[in-house]
């Protein structure tokens, strides 16, 4: 019984994770694709520099998110080295976006707003599966047993089944 207790606890603790992930994601995800509509068709920038400046800016928003909502309950490593892992693989994220989006500007010369959109809207799709696996795996890290979490009624969650 204690093993299926613990598994149900660790299955509502991913979910709540995926949950807020996702949420914070839709903000960043207005802030983003409609920013880079913006500074493509709106101030003429680059197709690529238009996605990777409103990315940044929606990537400010979701590591404060993250940080203060979604692994409120997980311990530091550091907030710099915590921010640097953070920033390292948002850009790998903001590279598949990239690649999308150049691809289809690119190589398929397809140079339109629905295009660009639909390149973008995918290229943030495959970038957030790999954020969620690496900020989870190694940037908002467990609580460890040392560290007290921020939300006492998590702490249980956090720790892991007893063994």
């Amino acid at each position: 019984m204690r093993s299926a207790h613990a598994v149900f606890g660790r299955l509502r603790l991913l979910a709540r994770e995926l949950t807020t992930f996702g949420m914070i994601g839709a903000v960043a995800f207005v802030i983003s694709v409609p920013g880079a509509n913006v500074l493509r068709y709106g101030v003429g920038l680059g197709p690529l520099t238009s996605v990777v400046l409103a990315t940044v800016v929606a990537s400010v928003f979701t590591y404060y998110a993250h940080r203060y909502w979604t692994w409120r309950s997980r311990g530091s490593s550091g907030h710099m080295q915590e921010f640097a892992l953070f920033a390292m693989f948002n850009g790998i994220g903001l590279l598949i976006q990239v690649l999308c989006v150049g691809f289809t500007e690119y190589t398929l010369r397809l140079s339109n707003p629905v295009a660009l959109n639909t390149a973008n809207t995918m290229g943030v799709a495959a970038g957030t599966l790999f954020r969620f696996w690496a900020y989870r795996k190694w940037v908002f890290l467990p609580v460890t047993v040392k560290e007290k979490p921020a939300i006492p009624e998590l702490a249980a969650e956090s720790e892991g089944p007893a063994r």
